[in-house]
C-alpha cells in the first residue's frame, strides 16, 4: 500500500549531493513508530526542513504497513531522522541472559526470536527479580524518562525494537554510535532514537495530552495539546527551536487525540536539533550497546 499524505506535502525528499556538509540546516523527520501498523493505526512520518533556527513542518505521511515504511527508509535522500522506538536493550539484561555483547551481533540475534519467546525471557527474567526491581533499565532511560526497552506491554516497546530496528539495518542507514552502516548512501540517512514524551513533559508536566481509547479522548487532553502546540511555536523547550505550521497543519495536529502526529512532529524538532549538534547530539561516554536518546541530555 503507497503511503497516504495526512497533509499535502510542500517539498520531496530528494536525493542532495553526498559531499553536503551533514551538520547544520537541511532536511529531518520524525518518526511515530507501531509494531503492528494498520491503516487505523500507521507508522506516522513528519517531514520538515530545519533552517538553524526552526523547523518548518512540510508534510505529514501515514505508512500502514512495513513493506511501505520500508520502501520510504531505502529511497535516496539526505534526512536525519528521530524515531520514537529503542534501539538498543539493557545491558543489565543482555549480559544476564548470555546475549551478545556488541550492538549488531545482539540485534541479529533478538531479530530472530518470536515475540513469545520474547515475552516469555523478558517475563521469567523479571520473574526472579525483587518488587520495584522488575525490570533493567538503559542508561539513557533515567534522562529521558523513558520506559525500559524491555517492556512488552503498556507500552510494548520491545516489540517495535524488534520490528523497527531490523528495518533500519536492511535500509542501510546510519545509527550514529551504534552501527554505520554499509553503503554509500549510509552518509545521507542518519537514524537517532528520539523520545517524543521529553519535550512534553517539559511543556505540560504531568497533563496527558493523548489517547488512542475514545472514552479518554477528553477535553482536557485537547487544551493540553494546544497548549503543547502553542509551547512548541514559540520555542519554549530546552531545544529553543520553533516549530513553524501553516494554520491547516496546526488544526490537524490538535485534533488528532491520539496524538500520533504531535509526537511525530516532536521527533522531527529533535531531529533539527540532532543535525545541528556535534555527532548528531551522542553524549560523551554512551554506551554502544544499549544506544542514546536525542536531546535527553540537552539543556
Amino acid at each position: 500500500m503507497a503511503s497516504e499524505p495526512l497533509h499535502p506535502p510542500a517539498s520531496d525528499f530528494d536525493h542532495q549531493p553526498q559531499s553536503q556538509a551533514r551538520a547544520g540546516p537541511g532536511r529531518v523527520a520524525g518518526i511515530d513508530f507501531t509494531s503492528r501498523p494498520t491503516s487505523r493505526k500507521p507508522i506516522v512520518v513528519a517531514l520538515g526542513t530545519f533552517d538553524g533556527h526552526s523547523v518548518r513542518l512540510d508534510a505529514l505521511q501515514a505508512h500502514a504497513a512495513f513493506d511501505d515504511f520500508s520502501a520510504w527508509l531505502r529511497a535516496p535522500g539526505d534526512w536525519v531522522g528521530a524515531f520514537d522506538l529503542p534501539f538498543g536493550l539493557p545491558r543489565e539484561l543482555v549480559e544476564t541472559l548470555g546475549w551478545p555483547t556488541e550492538w549488531l551481533s545482539l540485534i541479529h540475534h533478538y531479530a530472530a526470536l518470536s515475540r513469545e519467546q520474547i515475552r516469555s525471557t523478558f517475563a521469567a527474567f523479571c520473574d526472579a527479580r525483587p518488587v520495584g526491581g522488575k525490570f533493567a533499565h538503559r542508561a539513557c532511560d533515567g534522562p529521558a524518562g523513558s520506559s525500559p526497552s524491555m517492556k512488552w506491554v503498556n507500552p510494548p516497546v520491545a516489540y517495535m525494537l524488534h520490528a523497527g530496528v531490523p528495518l533500519l539495518l536492511a535500509a542501510g542507514v546510519h545509527l550514529p554510535g551504534l552501527h554505520a552502516g554499509a553503503g554509500a548512501a549510509d552518509a545521507c540517512r542518519v537514524a537517532v532514537e528520539g523520545y517524543p514524551g521529553l519535550l512534553a513533559r517539559e511543556v505540560l508536566g504531568s497533563r496527558s495530552y493523548k489517547s488512542d481509547e475514545k472514552a479518554r479522548q477528553t477535553p482536557d487532553r485537547l487544551i493540553a495539546r494546544k497548549d503543547l502546540v502553542d509551547a512548541l511555536e514559540q520555542g519554549r523547550t530546552r531545544l529553543a527551536l520553533r516549530l513553524r505550521l501553516s494554520h491547516a497543519q496546526r488544526d490537524a495536529l490538535v485534533a488528532d487525540a491520539s496524538g500520533d502526529r504531535l509526537d511525530a512532529v516532536l521527533c522531527m524538532l529533535q531531529a533539527g536539533w540532532a543535525r545541528a549538534a556535534p555527532d548528531f547530539g551522542r553524549p560523551a561516554g554512551s554506551d554502544p550497546l544499549e544506544g542514546w536518546i536525542v536531546t535527553a541530555d540537552a539543556t
